[in-house]
């Protein structure tokens, strides 16, 4: 076999062809919580026919929604691909979503089966949100009842049975789609709002995305030897795809991080060092004092990986210089949920090197693949294309585009023009092809970056683990910094003495700013939450 197959026989495949690989696992599953953490390719193959036997067993079948909400964690994808191997479509939730967007998202889906944990159950019942009225059959992953604790009178009207209590034999046949057809669906991130439902086919998101990286690529490619980490949103079409190409690869050995917090993942990483490391751009930051200890987990990478959101300078520069190896390497990708990865660009010590005038920026998105991908940067009130240098809506076209969203048909056609997709985001093309990226188009500043600035903050501010700047109408452009002090006045003055003028900066702790499942801030919740009322500069016309 010389290309991925779909998800839901993948690890079948694996198997059969006697892959080595072991994957370590920082908690067990909630789909097999008495399992343990160490699980062989051909254990996972097993517990992907038992799942789908559980869920055919519940009543879904060829083209019904199998709906997945719970706590991060890597059975997100072999939840995806049992439902993919009895021909439904996944679609997976993030339980970071409020009760009341999920309800509007199962509206919009009316799964078969709706699979999730009681914990939640409960938080969305005491938010007057019934969950399990959307769905024919409501399985909890844990086996605590969801009566115990729930009063009569706002118990579900919907029956809620034990995921395990369905029998796992006999075993559910294959279901064969054809590629063309819906095969899961994710949400995007929702930084602005209720989040859309993406719509992928096996061909956008298998032979496009995964297939893309299952070829044997110079450098990125993982290697006999490596051990690969992945510590992201598993809720994320992301995850489907790097679970079939990396796993295709068959590396030494496969660690999940489910949780982003250090003291946890110090366990599982310094029992696992990582040679290929990908995680959020918020987990990074959280793990920053982990890469600056002496003997620190990332002392063996090689390369790390980055997607979703935008990662500051100081970041990449301290997980650069945690790796013992010569030359380690971080590979910024740019894209959406919709497109998947349109543009690569490689970092080095030397590229974010401080330099005396010169502010390192990892703004420069770098170039799309020849041949894969297309950008075009447009004027946002004609659409036509602007000259090289010039600030505009990035447009893009790739084969990878999704199908769709569902039930939002108005949205999709407000962003799809014929094969073009708009993206949402202001950048500028540089005359050698590079992407600078400004900001979000809802987010934008008039003759400003928000992602600049708060690139330089970083830079100038250590202490600081997060900076969101925020554009207001009539008034000077307000910081948010996310620290466990206040800043000193004159730390701020000095950091701010060469750039436009800013407001006073509001400073706050960690938990103090939403954020979506990716750990993208939630900036109109953040706006809401301090300065309600004010006016922003962009139309969120292409949110």
């Amino acid at each position: 076999m010389t290309k991925p197959l779909d998800p839901g026989i993948v690890f079948d495949a694996l198997a059969r062809r006697g892959s080595p690989t072991v994957v370590h696992l920082s908690r067990p599953l909630d789909l097999a919580p008495e399992e343990g953490t160490r699980w062989t390719v051909p254990q996972l193959a097993g517990l992907v026919r038992d799942t789908a036997a559980r869920l055919a067993a519940a009543g879904a079948g060829p083209g019904d929604h199998v709906a997945v909400v719970k706590r991060n964690h890597w059975d997100y994808v072999l939840l995806a691909c049992a439902a993919v191997r009895i021909g439904a479509v996944p679609a997976l939730l993030s339980d970071h979503l409020a009760p009341e967007v999920l309800d509007t998202l199962l509206e919009r889906l009316r799964p078969a089966v709706l699979v999730t944990q009681t914990h939640l159950l409960r938080k969305a019942t005491r938010a007057d949100v019934e969950l399990a009225r959307h769905s024919a059959c409501t399985l909890t992953l844990d086996s605590a009842s969801l009566h115990d604790s729930v009063p009569d009178d706002t118990r579900p009207p919907q029956p809620v049975r034990s995921f395990h209590d369905l029998p796992a034999r006999p075993l559910a046949p294959i279901h064969r789609r054809g590629d063309g057809e819906p095969l899961a669906v994710h949400h995007t991130s929702g930084t602005t709002g209720v989040p859309k439902l993406v719509v992928h086919s096996t061909t956008t998101l298998i032979r496009r995305l995964a297939g893309f990286e299952a070829r044997r690529w110079p450098v990125v490619t993982p290697r006999a030897g490596d051990t690969v980490a992945s510590a992201i949103s598993f809720a994320h079409g992301r995850a489907l795809a790097w679970t079939v190409s990396a796993l295709w690869h068959q590396p030494r050995e496969a660690v999940i991080v489910a949780d982003s917090d250090p003291d946890a993942a110090r366990r599982t990483l310094t029992a696992h060092p990582p040679t290929v490391l990908e995680a959020l751009p918020s987990t990074y930051v959280r793990w920053q004092r982990l890469a600056a200890e002496p003997d620190s987990p990332f002392r063996d990478v090689r390369m790390y990986i980055s997607t979703f959101d935008a990662v500051h300078p100081p970041t990449v520069r301290v997980f650069l210089d945690a790796s013992r190896r010569a030359r380690p390497l971080w590979m910024q990708g740019w894209g959406q949920t919709e497109t998947g990865p349109l543009t690569f660009r490689f970092l080095t010590r030397g590229a974010l090197a401080r330099r005396a005038e010169r502010h390192p920026t990892t703004r420069d998105l770098g170039r799309p693949v020849p041949g894969w991908v297309g950008l075009r940067v447009v004027d946002p009130r004609t659409f036509q294309p602007v000259p090289r240098g010039q600030v505009g809506l990035v447009l893009t076209r790739t084969k990878a585009r999704c199908l769709g969203y569902l039930g939002e048909q108005d949205r999709w056609d407000e962003k799809a023009h014929g094969p073009w997709f708009n993206t949402g985001d202001l950048a500028v093309r540089t005359r050698g092809g590079s992407l600078i990226l400004l900001d979000r188009e809802v987010d934008m500043i008039p003759g400003l970056s928000c992602v600049e600035l708060e690139d330089v903050l970083h830079d100038r501010l250590p202490e600081v683990e997060e900076a969101v700047v925020l554009g207001v109408v009539d008034r000077d452009p307000q910081t948010v910094l996310v620290v466990n002090a206040p800043i000193d006045p004159a730390r701020w003055r000095h950091a701010v003495r060469d750039l436009p003028a800013l407001a006073e900066p509001l400073t706050v702790d960690w938990d103090a700013v939403p954020r979506t499942a990716t750990g993208k801030v939630r900036r109109h919740e953040l706006r809401d939450r301090y300065l309600a009322g004010t006016a922003t500069h962009g139309t969120g016309r292409w949110t």
